[in-house]
C-alpha cells in the first residue's frame, strides 16, 4: 500500500563508527603479528621446507663428490687434523632404489641439521663401520627424505656411499613403537638403523625404524666422540633445538615493531598505503620467524 501523502519520512541517520580504544587497538596488533607468524609458518613448512632442502642437497652432494674424487671425504667423527666433524658436515650419500631415494648424510641429527636432509647420530658408527649405524630423517617437512621408509621391504638393498668406500645392506624389517627389535648383531657385524617419526604427516607420534644388515665385511672406524649419555639432547628423536632462540627473540622483536608501525600508519595514513608500504616487510621477517620457530618443532617431523 502507498504511504498516506500526510505521513513524514525520517530522515536516514547516519552513525559514525567510535574509534578503537588503546586496549583493542593493542590487541588487534597482537592479533595481527600472531596471524603473520601462522601464515609464515605453514608457508615455511608446506612450500620453502621443501625448496630448502632441495636446495641444500645439491650444493652439498656437489661438494661431497668433489671430497670423494679427492680422497678427502671424512671417514670418522673428526677430521684429518683431529678436529671434529662440525654439525651439517656431509659424511655420507644413501640410496635406496626401491622407495627412490637419493639423499645425502650430514653429521649431527638436531633439528637444525636435518633441515638440509637426513642426519648421523653422532653416538654410533659412520655406516659400513663395525657396530650398529643410526641415519636420522625428516618424515614430511624439508623434503620428507624418510617419509617412505615405512614402504620397505625385508630383502630391499640400500646402499650407502662414505669416504671409506661403497657398502651394500639388506633391509631385515620395519619396526614401530613395542615391536620386537631385530637379535643382537653378531661380532665383527654392521648393522644400519633408518629412524623418522611415526603417525601422521606434520603430527609426529612415536619413532619408526628400518632396520638393514651389511652384505660383506666391515671396516674399521675411529670410536664415536659421544655415548647415548653424553649426546646432546638435541639430537635425540623428537627432540627440538634451542639452541638458536636468541635468533628467534630478535626475529620476534622485529616482527613486534614493524607491527606497531603498521598500526600508527594504519591510522595516519590510511589503508592502502598501510598495505603497500608494511606487508612485503611482515611477510619476510614473518618467514625469518617461522624459520627459527622450526627449530623448535621435532627434529623427525
Amino acid at each position: 500500500m502507498a504511504a498516506p501523502a500526510n505521513a513524514s519520512i525520517e530522515p536516514s541517520v547516519v552513525t559514525s563508527v567510535p574509534p578503537l580504544s588503546p586496549r583493542a587497538q593493542l590487541m588487534r596488533g597482537v592479533l595481527m603479528m600472531v596471524l603473520a607468524v601462522s601464515a609464515a609458518l605453514l608457508v615455511q613448512l608446506l612450500v620453502l621446507s621443501h625448496l630448502q632442502h632441495r636446495s641444500a642437497q645439491a650444493e652439498r652432494f656437489a661438494e661431497f663428490r668433489k671430497q670423494l674424487a679427492l680422497g678427502t671425504a671424512p671417514a670418522g667423527p673428526a677430521d684429518d687434523q683431529g678436529r671434529q666433524l662440525a654439525l651439517g658436515t656431509a659424511v655420507a650419500f644413501l640410496e635406496i632404489p626401491s622407495i627412490g631415494l637419493k639423499e645425502l648424510v650430514a653429521e649431527g641429527t638436531s633439528a637444525g641439521v636435518l633441515v638440509s636432509g637426513a642426519g648421523h647420530r653422532r653416538d654410533t658408527p659412520f655406516p659400513g663401520q663395525l657396530g650398529t649405524s643410526v641415519l636420522m630423517g625428516r618424515r614430511a617437512a624439508y623434503g620428507g627424505p624418510f617419509g617412505d621408509i615405512t614402504d620397505l621391504k625385508k630383502g630391499d638393498p640400500i646402499e650407502v656411499t662414505t669416504g671409506q668406500g661403497v657398502f651394500s645392506y639388506t633391509v631385515l624389517g620395519v619396526r614401530r613403537e613395542g615391536d620386537p627389535t631385530p637379535p643382537p648383531l653378531a661380532a665383527g657385524g654392521s648393522r644400519l638403523v633408518l629412524a623418522t617419526a611415526g603417525g601422521t604427516a606434520y603430527l609426529p607420534e612415536g619413532v619408526v625404524r628400518v632396520d638393514a644388515e651389511l652384505d660383506g665385511t666391515p671396516v674399521v672406524g675411529a670410536r664415536p666422540l659421544y655415548t647415548a649419555a653424553t649426546l646432546p639432547a638435541a639430537d635425540k628423536p623428537l627432540a627440538g633445538d634451542s639452541r638458536t632462540l636468541w635468533a628467534l627473540a630478535l626475529w620476534l622483536q622485529a616482527l613486534t615493531l614493524l607491527t606497531v608501525a603498521a598500526v600508527w600508519a594504519w591510522h595516519r595514513w590510511g589503508r592502502p598505503q598501510t598495505w603497500v608500504v608494511f606487508l612485503p616487510p611482515i611477510l619476510l621477517v614473518g618467514l625469518m620467524t617461522a624459520s627459527e620457530v622450526t627449530r623448535l618443532l621435532p627434529n623427525l617431523m
